[in-house]
């Protein structure tokens, strides 16, 4: 009987301890959702995975250095009821970009819309910011 607590015991602990992180990744704290930015650029990778499809591209800055640029949106089951494909980039495609960027200024992104070379535009599922709290208002119902 005392076994058996044990490995409950262990189990109720454990189970979310390896839980809180998958549930972490989901939100959009990196993100500065106030702030939109269009960059064209050149696709350098396609990852069509989960739990995220990412696309890398390079484009080019203001002081005209190359900067490589990594972008990601839902997966690939999600992404497909939009019109997403595995196959909707090749290396070499230049598209636009559109993304919200991380708040670290690196080069990072959340696709909003993608343009490709032949002007089809793909839409991006980017989660939506909460409103900022007011004390003064409350909540709605």
């Amino acid at each position: 009987m005392k076994r058996n607590f044990l490995k409950l015991f262990a189990l109720a602990i454990g189970v979310p301890i390896f839980l809180l992180p998958v549930w972490a990744h989901h939100g959009n704290a990196a993100y500065d959702t106030e702030k939109k930015i269009t960059v064209k650029g050149t696709v350098t990778q396609w990852i069509w995975a989960n739990p995220h499809c990412i696309l890398q591209f390079d484009a080019t800055d203001e002081s005209g250095q190359t900067v490589h640029w990594s972008t990601e949106t839902e997966n690939p089951t999600t992404m497909s009821h939009s019109g997403w494909s595995k196959t909707s980039f090749k290396t070499g495609d230049e598209v636009s970009v559109t993304a919200i960027v991380v708040k670290n200024g690196k080069t990072i992104g959340r696709i909003v819309e993608v343009v490709l070379p032949n002007g089809q535009k793909l839409q991006g599922r980017v989660i939506p910011a909460l409103p900022a709290y007011n004390p003064e208002e409350p909540p709605k119902h």
